[in-house]
Order: structure tokens, then C-alpha cells, then sequence
């Protein structure tokens, strides 16, 4: 059995000074930890190095960081796609084209999300700051939602794990304490 802690949207320090406490405490005990992007500082990925080893992609506000905008990882035999589903610059202008003028429509973004990868059994993403815990197409869909506190009600900051047994993959998303 393996057990990955999810992280995404951690917006540090435009949204909090650092890392929540509660979110490392929940961590502990981990197999490893995907960061899906918008990590926005070395140190949130040093901090979590500290809890376990940490696989991240870049999102829209980790230009700096160098990090890959996606990740194909495996667990037990179960690929896991990591994004952070924003799709580059191109992407992301085009979806706020398109919020603005249609509004979000969440079934669009899940598919080009989806969209994104071939051959996996989940998909880890973010930037959307929503939970998403559902199959597609086969494909188990995982955004805990923003570790960040957030602007979008009703939901606040949350983590996420992974359980991988036996070729399955299970989600779980938990809400934090507002920070």
C-alpha cells in the first residue's frame, strides 16, 4: 500500500506568510507528495521535503521555479499524471477568455484536464481551487482544492491523500482550519 499526500494552489507568500501547521501535521506519515502546481516558493517544497519526498509541477505563478508543467509517476503498479491543468500560457489565456465571456463551465475544464494524458489511472490537478474526487472516462480526477486560503465560497483550504492498493486508487480530500 502506498499513501501520497496531495498539495496544490499553495499561493505562498501572496495569500499566507507559509505553510499551514495543520497541513504538514496530516502529512506526516506519507509515502511522498504531489504538488500540483501554483507553489509559488522554493521553500514550500523544501517544507514539505522535510514530511517526505515531494514531486511537483509547475503552475501559473511558478514560472521562476523551472519546474515541468506535467509528470507521469508510478505508484504500485497505478500511473499517476500530475498538472497543474492550467495549459501553459496559451491555455491559460485562452480559459480566461472563456470565463469571462461564458462563465466556468466545470465539465470543460475536467476534459482538458483529462485531455492532457494517455495511459494513467489518476490525474492529480489544480488552479481550479475546486475539489474535484470523481472518475472520467476510467480515470480517477483528484483536486483536493487550494491548500491557500480562498476566494472561492464555499470552499477553504484543503490537502488531499492518495491510497494505492493493489493496482486501486482511492481519494480522500480534507478540509482544513481556515488559516
Amino acid at each position: 500500500m502506498v499513501r501520497l499526500g496531495v498539495v496544490t494552489d499553495s499561493h505562498i507568500p501572496d495569500r499566507m506568510r507559509r505553510l499551514p501547521q495543520a497541513a504538514l501535521d496530516r502529512l506526516a506519515g506519507v509515502d511522498a507528495i504531489l504538488h500540483a502546481g501554483d507553489v509559488s516558493t522554493r521553500g514550500v517544497l523544501e517544507a514539505l521535503g522535510q514530511v517526505a519526498p515531494v514531486y511537483a509541477v509547475g503552475g501559473n505563478r511558478d514560472v521562476m521555479l523551472g519546474l515541468p508543467s506535467r509528470r507521469v509517476l508510478e505508484f504500485e503498479g497505478v500511473r499517476v499524471g500530475l498538472t497543474h491543468g492550467h495549459g501553459g500560457l496559451w491555455g491559460y489565456l485562452r480559459e480566461k477568455l472563456l470565463y469571462f465571456t461564458v462563465g466556468f463551465y466545470h465539465e470543460r475544464y475536467l476534459r482538458q484536464v483529462r485531455a492532457q494524458f494517455d495511459d494513467v489511472g489518476v490525474i492529480v490537478f489544480g488552479h481550479s481551487h475546486r475539489p474535484v474526487n470523481q472518475l472520467l472516462d476510467g480515470v480517477l480526477m483528484f483536486n483536493p482544492g487550494s491548500l491557500g486560503p480562498d476566494y472561492r465560497k464555499p470552499y477553504g483550504p484543503a490537502i488531499g491523500f492518495l491510497t494505492i492498493e493493489g493496482g486501486t486508487v482511492s481519494g480522500e480530500i480534507v478540509p482544513l482550519n481556515p488559516v
